[in-house]
């Protein structure tokens, strides 16, 4: 019989905790942020329409436009008017004071290994090999159990959501039973963010991967109108693509070092658009080719590449191909995971390049990126590549309100002198106060909302413990 994390074990808010322990929730309907009782904070709450006033509106949507001031608007969980001065009779809607606060669409990961939560910084100073593969990947990756696995893909969940990431692509290659798998799903949806969820391989005689794919689809994704939706983590390998193809949902796989097998993918004809191509390093003329032409869609790692050895990250490749890439963090081994880290990533290390190429006397260089290419990649070409952004991605009327709200009254960023340069290139996680998925606060004030958080914190501990015991593996904290 599968265990799954029970209701009896789920938090106010909808998290759930695989462990026989009680987990306190907060008051039953509290509208409630640190310092007590917060009325924008119940206006949200209660009020099907919600206007965000007088904040630096960075839209993403040219068709829309920036304002500063200006205001956005939201009705049942869909933004609905992006504009300067919008009428609010009196108690029409909630109203949210964004003055000093830049207001952007949620960040968007495209590749999270998010089981690896139990793991962050376990790796300080790893390689992909052979500290990853030896540690991670064939020691203590095969002896998850899905408690681990629950816990861990919770607590990375929660992280992205408290860092302004509001959707992710999950590769969890944890698949080892269809328990492990359903676990993953389970805390992706107990943790409210938004996620395709990857269904990606395991280890073991008792691994299903890829023909589960049919029942996760029946069991958990039955409808398009909610958060999760699925795709899967595939090899390059034809045989196993056709199981995308059979379901149709997108595929997702790592391509780099070698073009070959991407390329093959290409000849037998199994790609589709939509498909998303990892890291994407090493590959020759033909195989960006073949990513264009079937419509395929990238996702680059840049912080992770650079310290783990997977190659000068594909920044300018893709870019002297017309491909707007998306950004993702991979995992939490030895990088930080926020989308400022990485933004700031790309904007130097092309920026770094070009001027070098310029230095060595090339005339005719490729543009520099600007703070706004950045955001854009890490906003609506993430959307885009995680084949959301009719859902997400930009403040569009119409679109889902996936939101996030900076704090600009800080004397580490304070005056503020270009909104995207500030977000950008200025700006990390601690700006980051409040967080909307579908026009629902997760983060108020700096806060995460709704659950005991020094509660989960402490399983995770405690996972982490036992998974160190059983695999014999010894961790440093200060090594």
């Amino acid at each position: 019989m599968r265990r799954k994390p029970t209701r009896r074990t789920v938090l106010k808010s909808g998290v759930g905790l695989a462990t026989a322990a009680a987990v306190a929730p907060l008051a039953p309907g509290a509208a409630q942020a640190q310092g007590g009782f917060d009325p924008e904070l119940a206006g949200l709450r209660t009020h099907n329409r919600a206007v965000l006033k007088g904040g630096i509106v960075l839209s993403l949507d040219p068709k829309v436009g920036d304002f500063a001031p200006g205001d956005v608007a939201i009705e049942n969980g869909r933004i609905v008017e992006v504009r300067p001065n919008i009428d609010v009779p009196a108690g029409a809607a909630a109203i949210v004071d964004a003055t000093n606060r830049i207001i952007i669409p949620g960040f968007v990961d495209t590749h999270s290994h998010s089981y690896q939560g139990l793991l962050r910084s376990s790796l300080a100073n790893g390689l992909v090999d052979p500290d990853y593969n030896r540690d991670v990947q064939n020691k203590l990756t095969p002896a998850y159990t899905p408690d681990d696995v629950y816990i861990g893909v919770l607590i990375t969940a929660l992280g992205f959501i408290e860092m302004g990431t509001t959707a992710i692509v999950d590769l969890s290659q944890i698949s080892h039973t269809p328990e492990h798998s359903d676990a993953c799903i389970r805390a992706l949806q107990h943790s409210g963010i938004r996620a395709v969820y990857g269904y990606s391989r395991g280890a073991g005689a008792q691994a299903q991967w890829p023909q589960d794919i049919g029942r996760l689809q029946k069991e958990y994704f039955s409808s398009k109108d909610q958060l999760l939706t699925l795709a899967l983590g595939a090899s390059l390998d034809a045989k196993v693509l056709a199981a995308a193809r059979e379901v149709q949902v997108p595929a997702v796989m790592h391509y780099r070092v070698n073009a070959a097998p991407g390329l093959a993918l290409g000849k037998a004809g199994v790609l589709r658009e939509g498909d998303l191509f990892i890291h994407c390093t090493h590959l020759n003329d033909d195989a960006w080719r073949m990513i264009k032409d079937t419509g395929g869609r990238i996702s680059m790692s840049p912080p992770l590449e650079m310290a783990m050895a997977h190659g000068m990250p594909s920044v300018q490749d893709a870019l002297d191909r017309g491909i707007r890439p998306s950004l993702s963090s991979d995992h939490g081994t030895t990088v930080a995971q926020d989308c400022f880290s990485m933004m700031r990533t790309t904007f130097n290390l092309q920026r770094l390049r070009i001027l070098q190429r310029r230095r060595d006397g090339e005339k005719a260089t490729p543009p520099l990126l600007t703070c706004r290419d950045v955001l854009e990649f890490a906003t609506l070409q993430g959307a885009r590549c995680a084949n959301l952004d009719h859902k997400i991605g930009t403040l569009t009327p119409g679109k889902e309100a996936d939101i996030v709200m900076l704090r600009a009254d800080r004397l580490d960023v304070w005056p503020i002198n270009n909104a995207p340069s500030a977000v950008a290139n200025m700006m990390n996680p601690s700006h980051v106060e409040n967080v909307l998925i579908a026009g629902k606060p997760k983060k108020w004030r700096g806060h995460m909302l709704g659950l005991d958080f020094n509660q989960v914190m402490q399983i995770a501990r405690a996972r982490r413990d036992d998974l160190m015991k059983r695999t014999n593996h010894q961790i440093d904290l200060l090594a």
